[in-house]
């Protein structure tokens, strides 16, 4: 079901500003927006980016930030529903970096899963993917 209108604005407001501590390279904010428990997990759009706990999504970030010289997802047409104290969230993104003087945007996908705890939105699962760019439209697989 669709989020009410204060459900949306305020889970929309965690992702934004998850957003913009990841653009900032500000971890302490970034973490701020995840729940601290063991079990959280975000998955990356690296073979090897599955990351449990609040100190793997640590690494996660701070090894994107020792590649880059700068790095910012945008979260675009975002979806928020939501059944009492969980919602959930999926955008299409666009992932502006700088890495060895080049610049990139690469379209992205995004997913969260966030847990209303006392008055406060945090996400408790996240998954980021990039589009299979040899799969041709219409087709259900890449070439």
């Amino acid at each position: 079901m669709k989020a009410d209108p204060t459900t949306y604005q305020a889970v929309k407001s965690v992702l934004d500003n998850w957003a913009e501590s990841y653009r900032q390279r500000d971890i302490q904010r970034l973490l701020a927006s995840v729940a601290p428990d063991p079990d959280v997990i975000m998955y990356g759009t690296g073979a090897d980016e599955k990351r449990i706990g609040i100190a793997g999504i640590q690494a996660q970030a701070e090894r994107d930030w020792s590649q880059t010289e700068s790095a910012a997802f945008i979260l675009n047409e975002t979806s928020i529903s939501s059944a009492g104290s969980v919602a959930w969230a999926a955008a299409d993104a666009v992932f502006q970096l700088t890495a060895g003087g080049q610049e990139m945007a690469l379209p992205a996908r995004f997913t969260a899963v966030l847990e209303k705890r006392e008055d406060n939105w945090l996400i408790v699962q996240a998954h980021f993917s990039l589009p299979a760019p040899d799969q041709d439209e219409g087709q259900s697989f890449p070439a």
